[in-house]
């Protein structure tokens, strides 16, 4: 199943011109800087934004082309944007179950004790929701939208609008709500950490056009990729964390590239998860040193050299389970241990980020 959207519209001195087919699996980021055209677009493929001569097709329904237009309520989708649109003389529950009563029985395919329990609000089910914190009235926000059964569900950056605390809190549940809800998300952001936490594919747009499509992995693989315009290159490794060991530190990953984090004791074990790696954060040596502070050694092999600015370079190499892992180092650093293509190493890596 696909979505494919073309559509060109000019207002107020920007244009929007785009002509995609994206593969619906998993979460689509539309990433890019602010005015660039993200949230317009989302209003296309909702309908919200009905541009004349666009062409808007989900799977094997034609939602828009000519006079033919689907209204946004029946083309079944769930929106969350910024803010919440709570009703607010509604208790939690009753929200969560304002969509869902009006969803015909045939098409229910998610329920109340299924979702709530997916976004950790059981708990909140009775309360008003002027007693709610921020990102609390966000998952219930995501939950309302999921118990529509919808075939897609868009969020307009969804974090944007909370502080740095409540989006560490809410992050675990929309990495939560991607993995298990089923349904097929496209989200709209510009901050690289949600895209790397959440992402399978990344849209990069700019000034109202589509740059490049392409995976998570793809887009982390290249130096020159907009999620490192911020922080710098970052890697992002997949695998399974382990209950809690010695020291408060619990095992990440399988033996051939175990690392140790730092995670809370209720996190439970198992499961795939993501670490954030920043590429500043990792060193090279061609031995495996013993007396050393940095806990996390792993054994890689070296597959390519970039040059970057101020006389760095970005040595990309691969774990023992193929995954690309990224060390920042000076030029001189590189000249000097002689590193190649090809060459294993042992990458030193001073800290990781749990992400989800």
């Amino acid at each position: 199943m696909s979505l494919a959207v073309r559509a060109c519209l000019t207002r107020d001195h920007f244009t929007l011109d785009v002509d995609m087919d994206l593969p619906l699996d998993g979460v689509t980021s539309l990433f890019g800087r602010s005015g660039c055209g993200k949230t317009t677009l989302l209003r296309i493929i909702a309908g919200l934004e009905r541009v004349r001569g666009a062409r808007v097709r989900f799977g094997d329904r034609l939602w828009q082309e000519g006079r033919h237009f689907v209204p946004l309520h029946h083309r079944r989708i769930g929106l969350v944007f910024q803010e919440h649109s709570l009703l607010p003389h509604l208790s939690v529950r009753d929200n969560l179950l304002y969509g869902y009563k009006r969803t015909p029985k045939s098409q229910r395919r998610l329920h109340l004790p299924e979702v709530a329990d997916m976004l950790g609000i059981p708990e909140l089910l009775e309360r008003p929701i002027d007693r709610l914190s921020g990102g609390q009235r966000q998952r219930v926000s995501l939950g309302r939208a999921l118990l529509t059964s919808p075939q897609l569900l868009l969020l307009d950056e969804p974090l944007s609008a909370l502080d740095a605390q409540t989006k560490r809190e809410i992050m675990p549940f929309l990495s939560r709500l991607a993995k298990e809800a089923g349904v097929p998300i496209v989200m709209v952001t510009h901050a690289p950490d949600e895209v790397e936490r959440l992402a399978d594919r990344v849209v990069f747009m700019h000034e109202g056009r589509i740059e490049r499509s392409e995976t998570l992995r793809e887009a982390l693989g290249r130096a020159d990729s907009p999620l490192f315009a911020d922080e710098g290159p970052a890697s992002v490794l997949e695998g399974a964390l382990g209950p809690m060991a010695d020291e408060g530190l619990r095992p990440f990953g399988t033996n051939g590239t175990r690392l140790w984090v730092a995670c809370p004791d209720d996190r439970p074990s198992g499961g795939t998860g993501r670490l954030r790696i920043l590429a500043r954060d990792v060193s090279l040596a061609l031995d495996d040193p013993q007396r050393i502070s940095i806990q996390n050694h792993l054994r890689v092999t070296i597959e390519r050299i970039d040059p970057l600015r101020d006389h760095r370079s970005l040595v990309a190499s691969r774990t023992a389970d193929g995954q690309l892992l990224l060390a920042e180092i000076t030029t001189r650093a590189a000249a000097q241990l002689n590193l190649a293509p090809g060459q294993p190493v042992y990458a030193l890596i001073k800290s990781v980020a749990l992400m989800g």
